[in-house]
């Protein structure tokens, strides 16, 4: 059985390259906007400790494969369900 490392994504490396955007205004300090789903596209707001999560960064991988660090909606964007998300979400905030 083969191990498969998967790469940390700094999160510096993908603040830099999404925050300045004109979104960033409302997010609060400490925060980073995300975009989710499949085809509509819903707009959340994380807070930044997420990103250091190893589920968090699964997405973060899929991300980056499937739409490189070229967000075109001004924030990350997330290739999974919403309510995917959202049960990630409240799993990593308990």
């Amino acid at each position: 059985m083969a191990l498969r490392f998967q790469r940390m994504i700094p999160a510096k490396q993908i603040l830099m390259r999404i925050l300045p955007s004109s979104d960033s205004v409302n997010v609060p300090k400490g925060h980073v906007p995300v975009y989710v789903g499949e085809t509509q596209k819903k707009r959340f707001v994380i807070p930044i400790s997420y990103l250091k999560h190893s589920s968090f960064q699964n997405l973060l991988s899929q991300a980056e494969e499937e739409f490189g660090f070229d967000h075109p909606l001004g924030g990350l964007t997330i290739p999974c369900r919403e309510d995917a998300f959202i049960d990630l979400t409240c799993s990593l905030n308990c």
